[in-house]
């Protein structure tokens, strides 16, 4: 089948958002990247409104549409009774005016299918007495059903949807012609691609809005002509019910709305739980008026569920009947093939994990799924990877860190903006004789060090880098450095032990200073005998250097 919600790569921030609010997990991450499942999802848009970076986008069939309409056939809309809350102000005959200026031979309510449908509920509670009767309206339910519940595929209405229910409606008063839905919901352009020959296209009220906009066309206020119909409630919780007579008396009805709901209602038929029943079951939580399209671009729920509710009436469309062969739809189990794995394969992966014990499954959801062992299912089936894993990253970050300032040779403290020590490693505790870390752990530094330097770095924003230190209460020589980190607002402080150092250049000088000492005694010392030597000798030597004297200057004169 064809994918109608797609991802743009250079979007995705691997934030796992989607992946949280998606109610089937039918995501896969790879290479920081999420990836849509097609064969998994059940379109019901959650991600597509819950993505911040607006990664996910319903591929268009405006183009379709255009073509379509430059063919020969007559092309009519069928536009979801839930525009009256998406245009403001816009009833159908202002809808049909403006559907016809971009070409559509003609625009009718899909509410007119919705009174086909709701009929076919009624009489088949009346007439075939099923024991459960979910409806089949939303393509979404269905799509979780058929992939998720197959086993429960008897309960779901064999029903054609109010989309389908108009576009055959269409088709037998105006032979030949095409028909396009307009709506808020993305699966309908699933459900339209599944079920060829009934439905041609399907559109967003996104795509409408463009396409309008393109075309430089304003919805108009034009009074509408036609009588209010009760099957305008249909886009509302509730309003499948609101519509049918509900004239069964062993009959229980409700609505549920939301794809978590529909899920937990699915399991209590699963666990047998309930009998004799109709369930209207709608994915989106409010029903229609709160579809993705909706909520993504126009997401006022109460203000939508009042126009809906202003717009609709208490009488029906007077459209005939379908056909009981006309009005079936035949929905099949469709199989996800999806590998589970053996007991040993999923504690393998949690100690990946590094969950090795039951108190290390935390269930925090971060990474998307309800619990550890979903998740550990999920990498097995490559859907996911260990690293999606928050607590399983910090304590690793911690881990590595920890192991850094744990082995490291020099002493390393951090203080807050108040200097009060915040950590403190072991290299720092031996350096100053502090047996244990509490002992110092939130008391101010000025018990340990000279919070001068510190005081110094917080007020000007400037580090200080290898500054020789002698602490004297501890008879340490150390080189200092100190950094100031404004995003954190925290002070570093490494110290490198030098005291060694130290002392082997004051040996150094001290032996240095004690050989000048000696060679001044030994100078002074010499220069005395020379002295004596000279006084004997200074007669001798006046008369040779006289002699000297006199050769170097017969030397020069030749």
């Amino acid at each position: 089948m064809a994918e109608f919600l797609k991802l743009k790569k250079s979007n995705c921030k691997n934030c796992y958002k989607c992946i949280r609010n998606c109610p089937v997990k039918s995501i896969r991450f790879s290479g920081g990247q999420a990836n849509i499942l097609g064969n998994e999802c059940i379109l019901c848009g959650r991600c597509f409104v819950v993505c911040p970076q607006n990664a996910k986008e319903i591929v268009s069939s405006l183009e379709t549409v255009k073509v379509m309409i430059h063919d020969a056939a007559p092309v009519y809309a069928s536009i979801a009774p839930s525009f009256i809350a998406n245009y403001d102000g816009a009833g159908i005959e202002s809808m049909r005016k403006a559907l016809m200026k971009l070409g559509f031979a003609g625009a009718e309510e899909t509410a007119v299918g919705a009174t086909i449908v709701k009929r076919e509920y009624d009489r088949a509670l009346r007439e075939d007495k099923p024991d459960i009767l979910i409806s089949s309206c939303c393509h979404s339910v269905n799509l979780l059903i058929q992939k998720y519940y197959p086993h429960l595929l008897t309960y779901l209405a064999d029903v054609v949807s109010p989309m389908q229910a108009h576009s055959l409606d269409l088709k037998r008063r105006f032979p030949g012609c095409k028909t396009v839905f307009i709506g808020p919901c993305l699966s309908k352009k699933d459900e339209a691609d599944r079920y060829p020959g009934i439905v041609d296209a399907a559109m967003t009220f996104e795509e409408l809005s463009r396409w309008l906009k393109e075309e430089d066309i304003s919805l108009e206020k034009v009074a509408d002509t036609q009588e209010y119909s009760k099957a305008r409630f249909f886009p509302a919780t509730g309003g499948v019910l609101r519509t049918m007579d509900c004239d069964q008396k062993e009959y229980t009805y409700m609505s549920i709305d939301g794809v978590d709901n529909c899920i937990a209602a699915l399991k209590d038929i699963e666990a047998g739980g309930l009998h004799k029943c109709f369930i209207e079951m709608n994915a989106c939580a409010g029903g229609c008026v709160n579809g993705p399209v909706m909520e993504k671009y126009h997401c006022s729920p109460l203000r939508d569920y009042a126009r809906v509710n202003a717009y609709a009436g208490d009488k029906d469309f007077p459209v005939d009947d379908l056909t009981r062969q006309q009005t079936q739809k035949v929905m099949e189990p469709l199989n996800l093939n999806r590998r589970m794995p053996t007991e040993e394969e999923i504690t393998s992966i949690l100690h990946q994990m590094g969950k090795k014990h039951p108190e290390d499954e935390l269930n925090c959801g971060s990474c998307g799924y309800n619990t550890c062992r979903e998740k550990a299912v999920a990498v097995f089936q490559g859907k996911a990877s260990v690293s999606m894993c928050m607590p399983f990253l910090m304590s690793r970050a911690e881990s590595f860190s920890d192991n850094i300032i744990s082995n490291t040779p020099n002493a390393i403290i951090v203080l807050n903006e108040d200097y009060e020590v915040q950590q403190i490693n072991s290299a720092a505790l031996k350096l100053m004789n502090i047996r244990y870390a509490s002992d110092v752990l939130g008391e101010q530094v000025v018990r340990i060090l000279d919070p001068g330097d510190f005081m110094n770095v917080r007020n000007t924003g400037r580090g200080i880098s290898g500054k020789r230190v002698y602490l004297a209460e501890y008879r340490r020589y150390v080189e200092e450095t100190i950094v100031y980190d404004r995003e954190y607002r925290i002070l570093i402080c490494f110290m490198r032990d030098v005291t060694e150092e130290e002392d082997q250049r004051a040996q150094k000088e001290s032996i240095s200073r004690q050989t000048v000492e000696i060679t001044d005694k030994v100078v002074e010392k010499q220069m005395r005998i020379v002295q004596e030597i000279a006084s004997l000798l200074g007669e001798t030597a006046a008369e040779t250097k006289i002699a000297v004297s006199k050769l170097k200057e017969s030397i020069n004169n030749e």
